[in-house]
Order: C-alpha cells, then sequence, then structure tokens
C-alpha cells in the first residue's frame, strides 16, 4: 500500500517520477503527488484520484528540475483529498515529505507543534514530520541534522523521503516499511519496489531498517541512526521490465494466473528429485529440522490460506503444526520454544503483521522461516532462514501465482520437514513428488479450457456464493472465496464443509450457489454436504478431479481438474477458482487490477 519514489539526476525528475508512480499503482492508493526542486524553491503538485488527475494537473507547465520525490496514497489517518495528499510541506514551504506506514505518537507530536505555532494543513500523521524538520532547521542545525532529529522523535513504521530548499538532496529513511535505492549512470532512484525504476536499471540495494540515505547527483551515502557509514550491496534484479507488463492480456491478474505453470516450473526447478522421491531444498540438506517437534505457520490473507494448507500435510504426516493469522498472534502468541519452527509466509516480505509475528516468535526462542517471494525483503532479515518461491513479479492486487508457488513451496518444505523429524521419507513421497513433477503441464491444460467462463456466466446475477472444502480443500475454499469478493464485490464465504449444519446453512437459497471442492481419496462426508445444499435449492459446482466422483451425477456444473495426487489436487482446483472469479468480476465491469479500498502490499497493521 502506498507508494514512494524519489529520483536524483541531471535532467527531467518529472517525466522519472511520474513513470515511477505508474508502476507502483498495482499497490494500491487513492491519491498522488509529487514535488519538484527548482532553482526558486519547491513546487508541490497534488490530487486526490487516479494517477491521470495528477497528470493534468501537472499539465504542460510541468514543474522544471533534477531531483523530486512522489507518493501515491493509501488512506490511514483522513479520507482522500488534494490537502491530504502527500507530499507535505512545513509552514514556510521549505520542506516537502512523502511517508508511507504509521506514525504512532503523530497526535502527541501535532498538539506539541500547533502550541509552538506550527499550522496544519491535513488529517494526516505525516504532515508532522516536515514541521519537526523545520523546528530544527530554526534552531540552527543543518538539513541533514534536522532530518535525523526529527526520525529521531518517531514512533512507529514509516519510509520516508524529504526535500529541503537549499539541498540539492533527497533525503530518506526507513523502519518497518520497504525503500529500495537503484542507479544507473548518474540517475538514481529511491521506491517502494522495484518495478518504479526497473525499466531504468537492474543495480538495486536494499535499505534495512534504520538506515539514512542521502542522494545527491553523482553519488550516495548510507549510514546508521547515529550517522556512522554502513555498506549495503549492490545486486542485479533478474528479471526483465516486460515481466511487470501486461503483455497483450487486459489485466494483470489474468496474465499471472496464465503464467503459473511457468511461475510453478521455477519453483519446484531443482528441488524435486522425482527418480528418487526426494526433496532437495538449498540450504536445507537433510536432517535441518531433525530437533523440529511443532510448526507454527503465520501469514494473513492469502499468504494465511496457503499456511494453512501446508499445515494440514504436516499433520498428516504426524507432526504438529498449526496456521495462525498473524494479525492475531502477535497479540496472543502461544508457546514456542527452540524446537518450534515458525515459518512465515509472505508474497513481499513486508507484511507488517506477518514481521510482528515474527518478533514475538524469536522473542519465544523460536526458530524461524521465511517463505517469501522477494530477495532482500524485510522478512528476509529477520528470520534465521529463508526459502523463495520464485514466482516473478506478481503486479495484480489480488494474488494468484503466488498462491500456487506458495503451496507447492511448502509442499517440499514439508515433506522435508517431516522426513527429517521421523528420520524417513513418508510413504507417499514419491506420488507427491511425481504429481509436483507434473503440476506445471496439469494447470495448463485447465488453462487450456474454458469451463470456468461458462460457469461464471451462468451464475451472472446470484445473491452470494460459498464454497466449502475438507482438508487441505478447506484452505481453497477459504482462498477461492476470497478472490471472488475482492474483485467481484460480491458476497461470497468460505466454509469447512463440516460446519454448514451449523449455521452457514440458514443462508442458502437458490440463488447461493455452493462450489465443492473435492481433492481427497474418501469423498463420502464431503458428497454428502452437497446434497444437503441441493436439497435446500442451492446451484453445486464440483470442482474436483475427473468426472467420476459420486457428485458429478448431480452437480449442476462441474469444473474439472486433472488426476493427481490428493495434496497437489488443491492448486489444480485453485486455478478454477481464480478463473471463475476473474470471469465474474470482468462481466460485472470491475476494475479487476485495482480492487476498491485494497492494496498489494499491506505494510502498516
Amino acid at each position: 500500500m502506498c507508494g514512494i519514489t524519489a529520483y536524483v539526476g541531471t535532467d527531467d525528475a518529472v517525466g522519472g517520477l511520474l513513470t515511477g508512480l505508474s508502476n507502483l499503482e498495482y499497490r494500491g492508493y487513492d491519491s498522488a503527488g509529487i514535488a519538484i526542486k527548482n532553482g526558486s524553491g519547491l513546487e508541490v503538485v497534488k490530487r486526490e484520484g487516479e494517477l491521470a488527475r495528477l497528470r493534468e494537473a501537472v499539465g504542460s507547465d510541468r514543474p522544471t528540475g533534477a531531483i523530486g520525490i512522489g507518493h501515491t496514497r493509501w488512506s490511514t489517518h483522513g479520507p482522500p483529498t488534494d490537502a491530504n495528499a502527500h507530499p507535505h510541506q512545513d509552514c514556510s514551504g521549505r520542506i516537502a515529505v512523502v511517508h508511507n506506514g504509521i506514525i504512532d505518537n503523530y497526535q502527541q507530536l501535532r498538539e506539541e507543534l500547533s502550541a509552538a505555532g506550527h499550522t496544519f494543513e491535513s488529517d494526516t500523521d505525516t504532515e508532522v514530520v516536515p514541521h519537526l524538520i523545520e523546528t530544527e532547521l530554526d534552531a540552527g542545525k543543518s538539513p541533514n541534522e534536522a532530518f535525523r532529529a526529527a526520525i529521531a522523535r518517531l514512533d512507529g513504521s514509516y519510509a520516508i523521503a524529504c526535500l529541503v530548499d537549499g539541498a540539492d538532496v533527497v533525503y530518506a529513511t526507513r523502519k518497518g516499511s520497504p525503500l529500495v535505492l537503484g542507479r544507473a549512470d548518474g540517475r538514481y532512484f529511491l521506491a517502494s519496489d522495484i518495478p518504479a525504476f526497473r525499466e531504468f536499471t537492474d543495480e538495486v540495494v536494499y535499505l534495512e531498517d534504520g538506515d539514512v540515505v542521502v542522494v545527491r547527483p553523482g553519488g550516495y551515502e548510507i549510514t546508521d541512526p547515529a550517522g556512522i557509514p554502513v555498506t549495503r550491496p549492490v545486486e542485479t534484479v533478474d528479471w526483465e521490465p516486460e515481466a511487470a507488463g501486461k503483455s497483450g492480456y487486459p489485466h494483470y491478474m489474468l496474465k499471472e494466473i496464465h503464467e503459473q505453470p511457468e511461475s510453478l516450473r521455477q519453483t519446484l526447478h531443482g528441488r524435486v528429485d522425482a527418480l528418487a522421491g526426494a526433496v532437495e531444498l538449498e540450504d536445507f540438506p537433510p536432517g535441518t529440522f531433525e530437533d523440529v517437534r511443532q510448526v507454527q505457520f503465520v501469514a494473513m490473507g492469502t499468504s494465511y490460506h496457503a499456511g494453512l494448507y501446508a499445515a494440514s500435510m504436516l499433520t498428516e504426516r504426524g507432526v504438529p503444526a498449526h496456521a495462525y493469522m498473524a494479525g492475531e498472534y502477535a497479540d496472543c502468541p502461544p508457546p514456542v520454544d527452540g524446537r518450534t519452527l515458525v515459518v512465515s509466509v509472505t508474497q513481499s516480505g513486508e507484511t507488517a503483521d506477518t514481521l510482528n509475528a515474527v518478533k514475538r516468535a524469536r522473542s519465544g526462542g523460536a526458530r524461524t522461516l521465511a517463505l517469501t517471494n522477494v530477495v532482500g525483503s524485510s522478512i528476509t532479515r529477520q528470520c534465521d532462514d529463508a526459502l523463495f518461491i520464485r514466482a516473478g513479479p506478481e503486479i495484480g492486487v489480488a494474488a494468484t501465482k503466488t498462491f500456487s508457488s506458495q503451496v507447492a513451496a511448502l509442499a517440499l518444505l514439508a515433506e522435508r520437514v517431516a522426513s527429517d523429524v521421523s528420520g524417513v521419507a513418508s510413504a507417499g513421497a514419491r506420488d507427491l513428488l511425481d504429481a509436483l513433477s507434473e503440476l506445471p503441464g496439469d494447470v495448463q491444460r485447465i488453462l487450456d479450457s474454458d469451463d470456468a467462463r461458462d460457469v461464471a456466466e451462468a451464475l451472472y446475477g446470484c445473491d452470494a456464493y460459498f464454497f466449502i472444502g475438507r482438508g487441505p480443500a478447506y484452505s481453497v475454499a477459504l482462498e477461492g472465496a476470497l478472490k471472488m469478493k475482492e474483485i467481484s464485490y460480491e458476497h461470497a464465504e468460505g466454509f469447512a464443509a463440516s460446519e454448514l449444519k451449523h449455521g452457514p446453512l440458514a443462508l442458502v437459497t437458490s440463488e447461493t450457489p455452493v462450489f465443492g471442492v473435492l481433492t481427497g481419496d474418501d469423498e463420502t462426508k464431503a458428497v454428502n454436504n452437497l446434497m444437503e445444499v441441493q436439497a435446500r435449492g442451492a446451484p453445486v459446482i464440483l470442482v474436483a478431479r475427473g468426472r467420476h466422483t459420486e457428485a458429478a451425477s448431480f452437480a449442476d456444473y462441474v469444473l474439472e481438474v486433472p488426476e493427481t495426487h490428493p495434496e497437489v489436487a488443491g492448486i489444480l482446483a485453485n486455478v478454477q477458482l481464480q478463473l471463475v472469479a476473474y470471469h465474474a468480476a470482468d462481466l460485472l465491469g470491475r476494475p479487476i487490477d485495482k480492487p476498491r479500498n485494497l492494496a498489494k502490499s499491506v505494510t502498516v497493521e
């Protein structure tokens, strides 16, 4: 959520900033703005609404200057208005600041500054920052000293970039919110995420919490909070700019659904020895997890559903495992010790709730492992170990290919943990690995059919959509409901199939289709649950392996997945549900890549 960009070079900063903001639109936002340093001071332009409104406001008489900062805002403090949009300034207009995150003590600081004569123009927490810097400048400090002194007074999470009139630099820092530096032939970029500047350079520097970076034409310096220089490595991004484009698809989401065969190949590459029936994870040789006695997964949203899937797999293998919503885990953590493995599942590696959950787990002595898509992300530096899903960039707000890759990677991790704990591979290890090897091709077969579109058209106009499943299929039901609600805005709920008779059945009518996800060998109970809803008039949509299952004889619609291992079938079922949600949203004319009120990376609690 929110997007910061900054540009320091020798040419037009406005073009670089607007390109960066455009590339960050996927993160979710409701207003945008830029500040340019020119010969006469700082020029700020900002507007509520889409980036097109900012472009129109900038117009042909655009600000000139080679140094600037920009921002897309996702509202927390105050509604989306021109006044609440970033950048924010001090009383004198000498300072401009953009900020991601939440400043927890802003109210106290605001009251203090107001009492000292400062006037505020917005409802935001961010506006205290330029006024704090102004106070330090008025006390005789240099811009660098003033910036550091102001940051030292902030509590909470933030990534901040700042311009000060009279200094040809951008000052920036981060704490709990992502910020990366890009460099390219005398030009420098700061951003919340690499896609902002990837078309200009593949050289990036990942800033760490507490880093303060001063970027000027010709160079940059990174120091710690005390001002002591630190070195951060320059890394090379291994994906091309085109990977973050639509490649001819009408939406990023549809493109990323269709990228799943390739993203799964990348996830599995070099990790599956189907012939030997062995898992080969880099950095995790056999025996790595032999001391583990329980596994806890902490995550939010789609990643939580992936963790729930993995917990079911481990439990089936005799390893106690539970999945927790990270936001709740941090407030009331379960007991952990040195034999507890806490796996944080987060696509971006920057999810605030998940980062805080890991801190709590580490404080209890647990071993921690990050499962993420982003090399150099905050979670990888906070955890003891990391396993990357290697799915490639995902731009659509609604996660698709990252869920499939998360579950595939977690299946490998579950097999490795279980074999290390027991000392032998599980009885079905070879069959599971064979199925994972075939998974990319199986997904492609689903993508080559149009069954999901037909179902979406047939169900158009229904009141609500229910999704049910048992075991690993329960997590798929939850994920299917999440996709439907977040991009179509239609009411959708996922339930454990056994829960229907304990309340939700009261909501079932002829206008509430029920999707039944069947992945196991013993489907008798799940079939009975579907017959119960059909007896009450609900259309039944079966998502299952093959057409031989008993439920296919009475289901109104069947979304078939290829024959495969029961623990892999859920990944395939989920692809069908992604397609149903996409087509349902498309029929309703929803803004699929930018669902209202949502953001790609949730960096505040």
